[in-house]
């Protein structure tokens, strides 16, 4: 921190413990100067009481302007200037160049441990939190997004209004994410920010209020413990979570959405983030095998993706989350049964799922900045901070993007994968490949899939018999600069769940 930094800091310390000391003492007082005598009436009593009462109120306002300052003089050198909303720039594609223990936050990974304790809960339908009323008799956080009365810009149908609801809880870096949200917003009409905030954390509350009319801020007003089984209590961080998505999924889809793009508060996302999501709306909306758009791909890494493919996506039976975009068709599905507990392992179930699929990028749309959370950074030292977040803009609504419709990407999909050669794992990592085409690695059980894996540097994990990325069980990426393949036989006959 620069010196000018840590001295405006220590100066705005020092005069609120001034400030507090000093009304402290004059709360203290009584008429004659001394210390409050052991009796004294009842009209100077309730004097001094509702003199206390005052400064109580005054040391309130004076921590909450503290934390203004504080975040204030923080942001004035770190945060990423915003732009002011503005069209959709078309940019051709080019080349890229290279809580300690929180309740509630990071839901990136979870060992094989968890999965096992999660099957007590998974598919246990949860009642949602009741949404406290305001004065006028609406819910608070209905009042709060009335303001919201557009669904479609102009009244028209091609232009959805897409809330952006961020989850956040007690990460004041929150500020990273919301700062990227809005540099690359191209309209606050079409795409509101909506904050929503489990944890009452104070100092993420004001972080997040300092950034005033750019985002919206609603809380989760159920902050009761929560009943878990005696084994689960190290995992009722997770519970949290699912009750926290619940109620903030039935609140902003109450106001008659019709999608909205969910972004965790520990996400840093690509310039075209909003044009990625814009561009693959309608296929979404149009093709029923399809239920949610993601930015993220699990195997994002440098070295296991095509830096030059920005344009390229994918099918994927496998639910990625980390940013995705859901309609309300789909949460009126899911709410009635919406789980207690791990609720994106819940969601990956065939019963949830039906065989449908997502889109998403070989390239990311975004990237992890949070090691610590309630998964307590499990994978991001060894995997998730090597995630590549795409750097340049690829306008998808101008692209045609018809060939992620399932009657056309099977087709043409399976064609490139079983038409291209097979080679060996040991072929392929001595470098004993003859083509530069793209080829194929076969693997018909469990063991040899994970072998693969791991050795290619691979996420080599399953949630309900599903690998990561993977469709129709097939697994794509690059190695050593060409397309590779991890492909099951082509009479593939579904994914096994004791693979899990």
């Amino acid at each position: 921190m620069r010196p000018r930094k840590t001295i405006l800091i220590v100066g705005v310390l020092v005069i609120w413990v001034l400030m507090t000391y000093l009304a402290f003492m004059r709360s203290v007082r009584v008429t004659d100067g001394t210390r409050p005598r052991p009796a004294f009436s009842n009209k100077l009593m309730l004097e001094q009481v509702q003199h206390f009462e005052q400064n109580l109120k005054s040391f309130s306002e004076n921590r909450q302007n503290l934390y203004r300052d504080i975040i204030n003089i923080l942001r004035r050198e770190d945060k990423v200037p915003s732009v002011p909303a503005q069209a959709i720039p078309d940019v051709p594609s080019q080349e890229s160049p290279v809580r300690a223990n929180e309740e509630e936050g990071n839901t990136k990974e979870r060992n094989p441990e968890v999965d096992d304790q999660a099957n007590g809960v998974l598919g246990v339908p949860v009642p949602l939190a009741p949404i406290p009323e305001a004065e006028d008799g609406r819910p608070e956080v209905e009042r709060i997004l009335s303001k919201f009365q557009q669904r479609y810009l102009n009244n028209d149908p091609a232009f959805p209004v897409i809330p952006v609801v961020v989850f956040a809880c007690n990460r004041i870096s929150v500020n990273k994410c919301l700062d990227d949200l809005i540099r690359y917003r191209p309209s606050p009409d079409q795409f509101p920010i909506i904050v929503s905030q489990d944890c009452d954390d104070e100092a993420t509350r004001n972080t997040i209020l300092s950034y005033r009319d750019e985002v919206t801020l609603i809380q989760q007003p159920d902050q009761s413990d929560i009943p878990v089984p005696p084994k689960e209590k190290k995992y009722k961080g997770y519970y949290k979570i699912a009750r926290h998505y619940g109620w903030a999924l039935r609140a902003v889809f109450g106001q008659g959405f019709d999608s909205v793009i969910l972004v965790e508060d520990d996400l840093s996302v690509a310039p075209d983030f909003f044009e990625y999501f814009l561009g693959t709306y309608p296929i979404l909306k149009r093709d029923k095998s399809l239920w949610c758009v993601s930015a993220w791909n699990d195997n994002g890494k440098d070295g296991l993706i095509d830096n030059t493919a920005h344009d390229l996506l994918y099918r994927s039976d496998f639910f990625p989350g980390l940013g995705w975009m859901m309609t309300k068709d789909l949460w009126d599905e899911l709410e009635p049964k919406w789980p207690k507990a791990f609720w994106d392992d819940w969601i990956r179930q065939p019963e949830q799922r039906k065989e449908r699929a997502c889109i998403r990028p070989e390239l990311p749309r975004t990237r992890t900045f949070g090691k610590i959370g309630v998964s307590n950074g499990l994978f991001f030292d060894k995997h998730l901070k090597y995630i590549k977040l795409s750097e340049e803009f690829v306008s998808f609504t101008k692209n045609n993007l018809s060939y992620l419709v399932k009657s056309a990407y099977d087709d043409t999909f399976l064609k490139a994968v079983y038409q291209s050669p097979v080679v060996t794992l040991d072929e392929l990592k001595r470098g004993m490949v003859m083509t530069r085409d793209p080829i194929r690695i076969a693997y018909h059980t469990k063991d040899q899939y994970k072998r693969a894996t791991k050795n290619l540097g691979l996420m080599d994990d399953f949630k309900s018999g599903v690998p990561r990325t993977a469709y129709r069980g097939i697994v794509s990426f690059f190695y050593n600069g060409q397309r590779v393949y991890l492909a099951p036989s082509a009479n593939w006959k579904g994914y096994d769940l004791t693979w899990s």
